[in-house]
């Protein structure tokens, strides 16, 4: 976007680009690009690109010039066409369905076609054209006399709908460079019909992808550091694309990157932001997901390289949250979840959000809006954290009165999607919502049960349905639902539900088992089903019998060792609530 400053009341034009070196009267022929008109169905003209070569001639560096569709000069740089590219958020137009509007012509010292950090770059930007000058080193005489010239060839390149044919050379996008062309016919050329060719093309093929407009098209970022395992990292990333799916976006490609730490400004590499951004104009993708917490610089300073939104892991989470949250009590902890996730985060969100900017409307009692909405944030949850300790209040009366009735009670814990609803709903006939879906229920929920005590009696007990853990489980859901998660404390004993057709059942058995050692108060003993074992092969059920030898094996959906199950649930309250 162009930027204008003033000196004397005279508007001098930025320079973009290193400017180290060179002399106040270059910059000012420079500045003076931005005086010129284009004509708006032509790349450019013979006498621009010759001024444009001569400067970047007698620096002896590339020299950048971007036009848009009126002819104006919006932009003057100086470096390539990657060095002086447009940042995505600054870009009038931006989207995969059309070009930019902008078109750049770029001056090149050596005598070759485009390379592919300037198409990369025109790729980006989605630019009308990219227009390469190869300059000669010095001007010339032209045949005959006349004017001094310092183009020598020149190269037109231009993005092409990705069902045409792709550039051996670049993966990634479809791009088309002509044949080396005379300065006379790249100005000849009908540049007004080919830009408006290229965005039908665009705008058939976006609409031909775009199947469901209402889920957003995801590219999931992992990175993996020398802390994790290739497995595990994997794990992390599938993982992370249920949850995507859960919250309703639809992954279209997963980026992976190993380093030994996150990038401190981009959590990946500048090459990897490039490739991201690329792919996301390609695959016309909405939402870039992240699998580990980003800080507030971090998401800035992606979404500007990228050009679209930037979440991470927990965002997901918090999202999903929302939208499973059906009771006031739900509701009430998610929002101040997301809440206490907002409030450290408000700093990163840029200029946008003061009110401090010089002008008719901005002028106040000095405060930021900022300021005043972390106020208010801090209120709010100030108020949702009382509303809490009114609910941790209400469940402790409740647990009381089931104590009071010698009533043992049996929390259900276990990795989220592992069963627990099901299984609820297979023992006490209760009908809570299941589904086969990361967190699909919240709302802790509790029944009767009668199981078989030791003299044979029928006892009843209470269970009561938690909600499910997750690897790292971000540390303002643990907050906001202590609530929920004090009917884990309080219980007498815990059923550690286990979906054992998982790959990755040992490693959720291991967080589940690091949230509970997280507990301000250690739970009670506790009982591991393994479930869905109709599910899972004899290798599996060998593993893990070797492993967990007490554990009982059980089939929610099925309804099978149920039966098992109620009688070591009687074992396991009388082992409980026995007499130390």
């Amino acid at each position: 976007m162009q930027k204008t400053k003033y000196w004397s009341k005279v508007p001098i034009e930025t320079i973009y680009g290193n400017l180290q070196g060179l002399k106040s009267s270059q910059i000012k022929q420079l500045q003076r690009l931005y005086q010129q008109r284009l004509p708006g169905d032509r790349p450019t003209t013979p006498e621009f690109a010759q001024r444009l070569a001569a400067i970047s001639t007698e620096i002896n560096q590339p020299v950048c010039a971007y036009v848009n569709r009126r002819g104006q000069v919006i932009r003057v740089g100086v470096g390539t066409p990657r060095q002086t590219q447009i940042p995505p958020l600054e870009l009038p137009r931006y989207g995969a369905e059309r070009l930019s509007g902008i078109r750049c012509i770029s001056t090149q010292l050596k005598p070759e076609p485009p390379n592919e950090a300037a198409l990369t770059a025109m790729a980006m930007q989605r630019l009308d054209v990219l227009a390469i000058l190869n300059i000669t080193g010095s001007g010339f005489q032209r045949r005959g006399g006349g004017a001094t010239g310092y183009v020598k060839e020149t190269y037109l390149a231009h993005l092409v709908p990705s069902t045409e044919v792709i550039d051996a050379d670049a993966p990634l996008a479809s791009w088309s460079v002509s044949q080396p062309l005379s300065l006379d016919v790249l100005s000849n050329q009908d540049f007004l019909d080919l830009v408006e060719g290229l965005e039908t093309e665009f705008r058939r093929e976006y609409v031909a992808t775009q199947v469901d407009t209402d889920r957003d098209r995801v590219l999931i970022v992992g990175v993996q550091t020398d802390n994790i395992t290739p497995q595990a990292f994997q794990d992390t990333l599938d993982e992370l694309a249920r949850l995507v799916d859960t919250a309703g976006g639809e992954v279209l490609q997963t980026f992976r990157q190993k380093r030994s730490r996150p990038h401190p400004q981009t959590a990946v590499g500048e090459g990897k932001v490039q490739e991201i951004a690329l792919t996301a104009q390609t695959l016309g993708a909405n939402l870039i997901v992240f699998d580990r917490d980003l800080s507030p610089a971090q998401v800035r300073n992606l979404e500007t390289q990228i050009g679209i939104r930037v979440v991470d892991r927990t965002e997901v989470i918090l999202d999903i949250f929302a939208q499973r949250a059906r009771t006031r009590a739900g509701k009430l902890q998610v929002e101040l979840a997301q809440l206490e996730y907002m409030l450290p985060r408000l700093t990163g969100r840029g200029q946008a959000m003061s009110r401090l900017g010089g002008g008719i409307g901005t002028r106040g009692p000095g405060e930021t809006k900022l300021e005043t909405e972390r106020r208010t944030i801090a209120r709010r949850i100030a108020r949702l954290q009382e509303e809490v300790n009114q609910l941790q209040a209400h469940r402790s009366r409740l647990r009381q009165q089931r104590q009071h009735r010698e009533v043992p009670s049996v929390a259900i814990v276990g990795y989220t999607n592992a069963g627990k609803s099901t299984l609820l709903n297979a023992l006490t006939n209760a009908e809570v919502y299941t589904a086969d879906q990361l967190f699909a229920t919240l709302d802790p929920t509790t029944r009767r049960l009668v199981i078989p005590s030791v003299s044979g009696e029928p006892q009843a007990i209470v269970l009561t349905d938690t909600v499910g853990f997750i690897h790292e489980l971000p540390a303002s859901l643990m907050d906001a639902f202590r609530a929920t998660l004090e009917e884990v404390t309080e219980a007498d004993a815990l059923l550690h539900v286990v979906d054992l057709s998982h790959p990755a059942w040992q490693s959720q058995i291991r967080s589940v088992m690091s949230i509970l050692s997280e507990m301000p108060i250690t739970p009670g003993p506790m009982l591991i089903a393994l479930n869905k074992v109709d599910c899972v092969d004899s290798d599996t059920l060998a593993v893990a019998q070797e492993e967990f030898p007490q554990a009982v094996y059980i089939s929610a959906s099925d309804r099978l060792g149920l039966e098992t199950l109620r009688q070591r649930l009687g074992q396991l309250v009388r082992y409980a609530v026995a007499p130390s």
